[in-house]
């Protein structure tokens, strides 16, 4: 690795894999996640040389580092992850073009989903999360012009409002039936046979080939043991998202020779059909294809043919007239903050609005297209109600609470009145003292946000 000059030594900001200032602009950088020169054979075998490119691997690092995430089986944190390159630069980059590295097992671990269920997550270690992510700057600009236009999941300028837009308009023109179709476990499940077979046809690297069936293949430590894979592409790795739209581009590219209108997000597929007959045909035919051509089993409790109004996709419910947000989102939403203002927390007031309000951006960014006015100013009243409970149950006694009150311009008879009534926290938090007290203005003064005037914002 090149050594540091004393300048760099002392800020500690220079990149390590080049030497290079982070600080400096980035422009140049930029060209190294497409292919440096013009392709003639369809089957590129230099890709191990553009993956170890300086600019690639510089680019991976900062995308690295800047996605953060905890350690894997190795301990190894990302802070940690430049003096390791520092030590390891020479062979770490050879075993790499030589086809010898060896990924580590992934950490297994489990989260709950909406519907009440657990998603199994295997977390590389950081060493592998680099190089995942060199890998998918380089086959990324290859794959994706093979992709369809109706998928939209984990590709480049596109999102899931992309989705949600196409979807409006589908059922806008009279495609009001929806065929809802869910994939059972997909990420665990797929045929490690069959996608690198669909790898193997635009990648000619026979040691990109090879470590990437390494990554598929990497064991799960679970409890201590690494248990052996078999099937599917565990989410968690960089690699992971653009693995599963090259399995799934067979089903964009059997729907489009159908004819049918459809959105794809990931695993989370709905085709637009203008009738009953014609949405309960295409249900059975499609999951029929499915499990017969890509070896992937269909959730048949889950998916549907049904109006387009009664099912949900991404969270949203498509209409005809409007974008709505399913219950389940409102639902799953109110939990969520719920938890946020229990009352018996050990943090300041401050910090629990603080974090209320990167809640509220990110929820309201994410549902803008939605129209939810009227939710979201019921949400609101709710939410203010708990952090007045809050308020009044951290200053514990009545005393505080009346000089509180009378702080905030409540009448002293009236503070007096409301603290001594022997009500409990959440009767006496929607009092009349103790709303009037701790108005709209109160809680702008907090710097606390609202889901209604964030949506206002974002709508106009």
């Amino acid at each position: 690795m090149q050594q540091r000059s004393e300048k760099s030594q002392s800020s500690g900001k220079l990149d390590s894999l080049s030497g290079r200032n982070v600080n400096e602009p980035e422009e140049d950088l930029a060209v190294s996640v497409a292919p440096a020169r013009s392709e003639t054979d369809p089957l590129p075998s230099d890709l191990m040389e553009r993956v170890c490119e300086s600019p690639n691997l510089n680019i991976a690092f900062k995308r690295v580092k800047s996605n953060k995430g905890s350690a894997g089986v190795d301990g190894m944190t990302v802070d940690q992850l430049s003096p390791w390159i520092q030590a390891n630069k020479t062979e770490f980059i050879k075993s790499l073009l030589n086809g010898s590295y060896l990924p580590g097992p992934v950490r297994k671990v489990e989260i709950p989903k909406p519907d009440g269920g657990r998603r199994m997550l295997g977390i590389p270690t950081v060493v592998d999360r680099l190089v995942q992510q060199a890998i998918l700057q380089v086959l990324q600009p290859i794959f994706e012009k093979e992709f369809s236009a109706n998928s939209f999941g984990f590709r480049p300028m596109r999102s899931a409002h992309d989705a949600i837009k196409q979807a409006h308009e589908y059922v806008k023109s009279g495609r009001k039936y929806v065929v809802d179709i869910d994939l059972e476990k997909f990420f665990d499940r797929v045929n490690h046979d069959m996608l690198m077979a669909r790898v193997a046809k635009r990648v000619g690297d026979k040691r990109m080939l090879k470590i990437i069936r390494r990554f598929l293949e990497a064991g799960i430590m679970s409890e201590g043991v690494v248990v052996n894979r078999n099937e599917g592409t565990p989410q968690g790795g960089p690699l992971s998202p653009l693995l599963s739209n090259i399995m799934l581009n067979d089903l964009d590219k059997e729907l489009e020779k159908r004819g049918h209108k459809f959105c794809r997000y990931a695993d989370d597929c709905n085709i637009y059909v203008k009738s009953k007959v014609a949405a309960e045909r295409c249900l059975t035919s499609i999951t029929r294809w499915i499990e017969r051509r890509l070896k992937l089993k269909v959730n048949r409790d889950k998916s549907a043919a049904a109006y387009s109004s009664h099912r949900k996709f991404l969270g949203h419910r498509i209409e005809r007239q409007r974008i709505s947000v399913s219950e389940q989102s409102l639902s799953r939403l109110k939990g969520k903050l719920r938890w946020m203002t229990r009352r018996r927390q050990a943090k300041p007031l401050s910090t629990c609005i603080e974090e209320l309000n990167q809640v509220i951006r990110g929820w309201v960014y994410y549902y803008r297209m939605c129209s939810c006015k009227r939710h979201l100013e019921t949400l609101d009243e709710w939410l203010r109600h708990r952090i007045r409970s809050i308020k009044l149950h951290q200053l514990k006694r009545a005393y505080p609470r009346v000089k509180f009150l009378e702080s905030l311009g409540i009448k002293p008879a009236d503070a007096w009145h409301t603290c001594k009534s022997g009500k409990g926290i959440w009767r006496l938090s929607n009092t009349p003292a103790s709303k009037m007290g701790m108005s709209k203005r109160w809680f702008t003064q907090q710097e606390m946000l609202s889901f209604s005037e964030v949506y206002a914002k974002v709508k106009s």
